[in-house]
């Protein structure tokens, strides 16, 4: 079975399916406890927590100095509580309040997704596996392991996407979420809230992310794949015309395998993220025709998915989530274009939230490097404590 790099796309209202009751996240029942882990009743004493403790709305749970908790809710969604937390479930429909620490969220798929408030912030997602870090300052980081979100001020209207791989912090000095950056998922897969716990559902969507961020790395720079194949085109990626860059690529992604298409899809929308929408169109098409050349489907007006060689949602969403990461303000645009490509795909795609009063910024080239990976300081969401009191 294929393990593709999964981006499923965020909805701006995270609309519940008829058979996804809103109460599924209004009861956990704590799955695990390490060292020193307290319920904390609002009309009784707290207490230790106990595994099989059912935490309810009104309950908070509170860990200690280098404890851990997770609770599971009845959709199977995951919430993973690192040391110094206060969370409570909140009182709005599939809402999570964290009152400040460290979490893991994991919502499985077709689950009515859930959202999480930190103070003044609030990440939606569906589907989607993130880290979160609120500090009590109202310093606030966001990783997103695998899937996307969208992360949203509501004091200034303003809400960003984050795609696998990509972080966003609010520092409260400057009062806006800043851009999304680049996180090294290999070395965040090795903190407390991920290596002590049981494998996570979402561990191989986890583990694609990772091998995405590998593969992209190679492909980055002049070096790099992405940018020999413009030059086997007539250019180079300073001076290719759109013509001669999209058939570099288009023959790059036509001679690739599904996750590579996917890695290579955000390499190229970083380097052009103006043609990001033709660049998805090219990769949806080329990763299920890449036994014809790239030659018949030149801009693949006409494209129709032969019956027995469609993909699915997951691969599809992959490929047009890589392009909007690589340049958010163009989302409408790519997914637009994605749906024209892909008409027996169009209900896998939506535009994943609006990118109201955010920064609007074409994404610069870069070298996609692990070892150059910006982790906001002074700590990314998953580092061990190195706290020796309360």
């Amino acid at each position: 079975m294929k393990t593709p790099v999964i981006l499923t796309i965020a909805l701006l209202a995270i609309l519940l399916p008829k058979q996804v009751s809103a109460e599924d996240l209004k009861e956990a029942k704590v799955t695990q406890v390490i060292q020193d882990v307290k319920v904390l009743p609002s009309n009784s004493a707290p207490r230790p927590a106990a595994v099989n403790d059912n935490v309810h709305q009104g309950t908070a749970v509170q860990t200690g100095v280098q404890s851990r908790s997770e609770l599971t809710f009845k959709d199977k969604t995951i919430t993973r509580l690192g040391e110094k937390t206060i969370f409570s479930v909140g009182e709005g429909a599939r809402t999570i309040d964290l009152g400040s620490g460290q979490f893991l969220l994991y919502v499985p798929k077709k689950a009515g997704g859930a959202k999480v408030k930190m103070g003044p912030v609030t990440a939606a997602i569906t589907g989607t596996t993130i880290l979160g870090d609120y500090d009590p300052s109202g310093l606030t980081r966001i990783i997103v392991l695998e899937g996307g979100a969208c992360i949203y001020l509501d004091s200034v209207g303003q809400s960003i996407y984050v795609g696998p791989g990509q972080g966003v912090t609010y520092d409260p000095i400057y009062g806006r979420l800043g851009n999304p950056y680049d996180v090294d998922v290999n070395q965040v897969m090795n903190g407390p809230l991920v290596k002590d716990f049981h494998e996570l559902p979402s561990s191989s969507l986890i583990h694609a992310t990772a091998h995405n961020q590998t593969v992209a790395a190679a492909a980055a720079g002049d070096a790099g794949e992405v940018a020999a194949a413009v030059r086997a085109a007539g250019g180079s990626v300073a001076t290719a015309t759109p013509e001669q860059f999209m058939q570099g690529v288009t023959s790059l992604f036509a001679r690739s395998s599904p996750a590579e298409v996917c890695a290579y899809v955000g390499v190229a929308a970083r380097m052009r993220p103006d043609l990001a929408g033709r660049i998805a169109a090219a990769a949806l098409t080329a990763s299920r025709a890449s036994a014809y050349s790239h030659t018949d489907f030149k801009d693949f007006k006409d494209f129709k998915q032969p019956v027995g060689k469609e993909i699915g949602c997951d691969e599809a969403n992959c490929i047009v989530g890589a392009a909007i990461a690589a340049n958010p303000s163009a989302a409408k645009e790519i997914v637009e274009a994605a749906q024209a490509a892909a008409p027996l795909l169009a209900h896998c795609f939506s535009i994943p939230c609006p990118l109201s009063n955010a920064f609007v910024q074409p994404r610069v080239p870069t070298t996609i490097n692990p070892n150059n990976f910006r982790t906001p300081p002074p700590v990314s969401p998953e580092q061990p404590s190195t706290s020796t009191d309360e």
